[in-house]
């Protein structure tokens, strides 16, 4: 596509192209000039150096690779229009190098970047600022870079080491998971109970997969570049741009019951800390959780993000070849759902989604998968606003079912279930004649015959029909979402 109307002319014609998710972070933090030196994205020989050794290929330390994937028919362009997902133009690539991963084989372009206006897009973009927007604080100052809301431990640490570095607080939340909005509402909350003059500033870092290592690394460039003299982090690394300060073991003192330094607690009084599955846990039975873990502001957040399983958002998604009773199991579980009452039930059955979502696409590999990413996509919208998708398509393919579940986990709960009923019993009942045409040529790629069944080895639930009547079918599946705590017992 070419870059929109409302650019100058000398840029109208340009491609323009929406980067995903890490790419856009990466953008906007080039811009901002919070990851100066880098003034664009790196090519191979940077990236390799980069990967191998945390350094540019001049030297410079660098934590981890900020490189730019793009489809082939964009290596060719000498310039590039880079926009947000809603299309609004951010900046110009100029293309110095187009290179193929080794690894991946993906296409990437490297080059620097000219500015086109600021970035606008993600939640509580009026707490961002740029490093030069700050006012110079003489002094130390803490940052603490998180993805996670602080508790009334972590909190606790962070007054104790602030206090002792006589610094202001700088809290940075990470944004780049789906809950971005409860994680700033949750750090907002708890302002009250950090030092004077704590500053939050969100900044746009969304997971990358790195060593932890390069994570506390690149944490510590970003505080660095938000004039941090000190990072807290829960372990040292070398190399940091400013020191990584560890805070000592804190620990829940029953006996006076506040939380303060292990040290000063005698060991038959510390309270066994409430762990992450614990914390789960209680959110999925709708549980409160407990004070003395969390003040109420984090905690009516926490609910927020991790609703009850009863409540909380599912997609159901069956898989399994043409004629293996997938649309009948899911029409039946969509009746018995309706039936129980207390769930919003969609079901995307694949011959309707052909037909109202799909149309005009064809069975080729490329517009399959574009079919069952469209039916991800709905039913991860059905699942973020609390509602049951009931999935049925074919969905051979294991990568594209990696990335619907994907897609839906990001909005709440994914439930696979393989129909995997005999190829012999789905041609008996082949009521459309579709395998004998394949089976003639007549169908091109038809799945089972001329194109491969990749069956999951992710399933949460395997059925075979040719052995079950459809009830036994339902019941199974209604008694693994009752199990799990999605819907409660008749």
């Amino acid at each position: 596509m070419t870059a929109d109307a409302g650019l100058p002319d000398t840029l109208r014609d340009l491609p323009a192209w929406t980067p995903d998710a890490v790419e856009l972070a990466d953008l906007e933090l080039i811009l901002a000039g919070v990851y100066r030196p880098l003034t664009g994205f790196l090519g191979s020989y940077d990236t390799a150096m980069v990967i191998a050794g945390g350094r540019l290929a001049d030297g410079t330390p660098w934590p981890v690779p900020v490189t730019l994937s793009v489809p082939e028919e964009l290596t060719g362009h000498e310039r590039i229009v880079l926009q947000d997902p809603e299309g609004v133009p951010l900046a110009v690539l100029r293309v110095t190098e187009a290179w193929q991963d080794p690894t991946t084989k993906e296409r990437r372009l490297a080059g620097p970047l000219e500015a086109l206006r600021a970035p606008a897009h993600g939640p509580f973009h009026s707490l961002r600022r740029r490093p030069d927007e700050l006012a110079p604080h003489e002094g130390n100052v803490l940052a603490v870079a998180t993805g996670e809301p602080l508790h009334r431990k972590q909190l606790g640490q962070l007054r104790q080491v602030a206090e002792r570095l006589a610094a202001e607080v700088l809290v940075l939340p990470m944004l780049g998971g789906e809950h971005d909005d409860s994680l700033v509402r949750a750090l907002l909350g708890v302002r009250r109970e950090l030092p004077d003059g704590t500053r939050i500033i969100p900044v746009p870092l969304p997971e990358r997969g790195e060593l932890k290592d390069r994570e506390i690394l690149l944490h510590a460039h970003i505080a660095a570049a938000y004039g941090a003299t000190h990072l807290l982090a829960d372990r040292e690394v070398e190399g940091t741009e400013v020191p990584v300060v560890v805070p000592e073991p804190w620990a829940y003192d029953a006996d006076v019951e506040v939380w303060r330094p292990l040290a000063r607690i005698e060991p038959d009084h510390v309270k066994a800390e409430l762990t992450p599955e614990r914390l789960g846990e209680l959110l999925d039975a709708g549980e409160p959780v407990p004070d003395w873990f969390t003040p109420p502001a984090v905690a009516a957040e926490l609910a927020l993000a991790r609703p009850p399983k009863p409540s909380r958002g599912i997609t159901v998604f069956f898989t399994g070849l043409s004629g293996s009773g997938k649309s009948t199991v899911a029409r039946g579980l969509a009746d018995a759902l309706i039936e129980r009452g207390g769930r919003t039930v969609t079901l995307l059955d694949g011959d309707v989604v052909r037909r109202m979502l799909s149309a005009g696409l064809t069975f080729s590999r490329a517009d399959r998968d574009l079919n069952i990413r469209r039916i991800g996509f709905v039913a991860a919208e059905i699942t973020r606003h609390g509602g049951t998708a009931i999935c049925a398509p074919i969905a051979p393919y294991a990568a594209t079912r990696a990335e619907v579940r994907r897609m839906v986990s990001a909005a709440g709960d994914f439930i696979l279930v393989h129909v995997a009923t005999p190829l012999e019993e789905c041609e008996r009942r082949d009521r459309k004649g579709l395998y004998a045409k394949a089976r003639a040529g007549l169908i091109p790629e038809f799945t089972g015959i001329s194109d491969p069944y990749e069956e999951p080895d992710d399933a949460d639930l395997t059925l075979d029909t040719s052995r079950m009547t459809p009830d036994e079918a339902v019941g199974k599946v209604v008694d693994l979402l009752v199990e799990g705590g999605w819907v409660r017992p008749a």
